[in-house]
């Protein structure tokens, strides 16, 4: 390759990498409204006080990454189109000639990167903890590949467990208690917060806080297993009234209902499912797995794998491992019949 084909490529490369830069910029059009409420897009967006400081930062970054970057490309444009004069093309300067440069550069590198550093820490400090009391406590564990939340009360019998899916007020700091029970995970609900790491034997705490109503999508961000991709969850920010709603209805046990098809699928459930579920108000007690006595108020299941729907529920119970290879969950081999009356028994369990 001659020094003209070079040169065009390495135009052609610049223009490119300059082109994805400022499509990484561009404002949010009505074409890509959505992405406004995407998981990874916490770069633009932020709905709260714990992840609002931490959005500045990102932007410091990577503003000053564009700086460098612009820079070095001039430089490297410059470098390859300069044409040194003919008779000194196969001369050299002397190795020192450069030095004042590279003391100049090092110096300009060791400021930004030192205030870098004094800004990183102000950031840290600014999103430690809340401007007042949280208004909730709840322990959240996580499970190869699920997570468990716990909402304490200081009157133990109003104490409830749910899971994959945390409810909060709207403008209330919410303390997070974050345990493990098996591996290394990792909590992340980007628009909320920044991730804190689970660590089996290990508590450690995070807080939320959301600014307006909406579902903010979390991931675990700790490679975990096979299924790591598949460990989501969601937070559900709501009014204060819509919260206490939904939190005087999960303390709730299960109603009993009497039907014929309920009875058989609540029995089936006993016999197949109780050791790792468990549904408060019946003889399941399970704890290796989700709760599930209100599970149909949930928006998913599978840890935000699929919607809750009952056809989707019915496909994760007889196919679980096809869906999520590695899961406790088996795949259980049902009857038609057995499928039915199971249904009608998930169905009144809102």
């Amino acid at each position: 390759m001659n020094g003209s084909e070079f040169r065009s490529r390495l135009v052609s490369s610049v223009n490119y990498v300059f082109f994805l830069c400022a499509l990484a910029f561009l404002p949010t059009s009505a074409a890509s409204a959505d992405n406004e409420v995407a998981p990874l897009n916490y770069f633009l967006h932020s709905y709260g006080p714990a992840s609002m400081p931490t959005m500045h930062l990102g932007w410091v970054f990577v503003a000053l990454l564009a700086v460098i970057f612009v820079i070095i490309s001039a430089l490297l444009v410059v470098a390859v189109f300069r044409n040194p004069p003919s008779e000194d093309s196969h001369q050299f300067g002397r190795e020192d000639e450069g030095m004042p440069w590279i003391y100049i550069g090092t110096g300009i590198s060791a400021c930004i990167l030192f205030a870098l550093a004094i800004y990183t820490l102000i950031t840290l400090n600014a999103i430690a903890k809340p401007t007042h009391a949280p208004a909730l406590t709840l322990t959240v564990t996580g499970y190869d590949w699920w997570w468990k939340v716990e909402y304490e009360d200081d009157d133990p019998t109003r104490s409830f467990v749910t899971a994959n899916e945390i409810h909060i007020p709207v403008g209330q700091p919410v303390l997070v208690k974050l345990k493990s029970a098996d591996v290394i995970h990792a909590f992340w609900v980007p628009m909320l917060a920044g991730k804190t790491q689970m660590i089996p034997g290990l508590t450690n705490q995070q807080w939320l806080q959301a600014d307006g109503e909406g579902v903010y999508s979390g991931q675990c961000t700790q490679y975990c297993g096979v299924q790591h991709a598949h460990m989501g969850l969601e937070v559900v920010a709501q009014t204060e009234d819509e919260f206490r709603t939904w939190q005087d209805a999960q303390r709730q046990s299960v109603v009993t209902v009497s039907a014929i098809d309920v009875n058989a699928g609540q029995k089936l459930f006993l016999d197949q499912c109780a050791g790792c579920h468990a549904i408060r108000g019946t003889e399941a007690v399970g704890a290796h797995a989700p709760d599930l006595t209100h599970l149909k108020s949930r928006r998913l299941i599978a840890a935000g794998l699929l919607t809750n729907t009952p056809e989707h529920l019915v496909q994760w119970i007889t196919h679980a491992q096809d869906l999520k290879p590695g899961a406790r969950m088996p795949s259980m081999v049902l009857t038609a019949t057995e499928i039915s009356t199971l249904s009608a028994f998930l169905s009144t369990l809102n």
